[in-house]
């Protein structure tokens, strides 16, 4: 009698895995603490729908896969803090957008919540322009050149 042939089938965990993939966005960018962001957020209002966008400082991430969230604050009217925890691979964010990255030093920035003004701000990273990598390009060419020079001479 010929063997019959096993189908190995994606047991407990892989499973899953396998669900959990299918479930991820894949339009999400990278944010990390300290961003600013915006998002538009779809909110059902009875039967209709409608798309709001929520603008803050990224505080804090928190989980994995498609279990990830991150808390954005912002200030309201008349200086009031309103936090709000969203999921990463939600089909309610309609965007994400990054607007701004901060150097910060921590992964939770809870600090925030008592301090206003001034004392708020975060320093921004701000990405080079192309002019600026031309130009730094150059230097090190033009350093690295001048060291076969010298090292041809010695």
């Amino acid at each position: 009698m010929a063997e019959k042939q096993e189908i190995p089938k994606p047991a407990g965990r892989a499973l899953l895995e396998a669900v959990e993939r299918s479930q991820m966005r894949k339009d999400v960018p990278e944010i990390k603490s300290g961003d600013t962001v915006r998002l538009l957020v779809r909110i059902g209002e009875g039967k209709d729908e409608r798309v709001q966008p929520f603008e803050g400082v990224v505080i804090r991430l928190h989980g994995g896969g498609v279990n990830r969230t991150f808390t954005v604050r912002r200030i309201a009217a008349h200086g009031i803090g309103v936090e709000r925890t969203f999921l990463l691979h939600s089909p309610r964010l309609e965007k994400i957008e990054v607007l701004r990255h901060a150097r910060v030093r921590r992964k939770q920035l809870y600090y925030l919540r008592e301090r206003s003004g001034k004392s708020a701000r975060l320093k921004e990273i701000r990405p080079m322009r192309k002019a600026e990598i031309a130009a730094r390009e150059a230097a090190a060419a033009a350093r690295e050149a001048l060291g076969e020079e010298r090292g041809g001479e010695e």
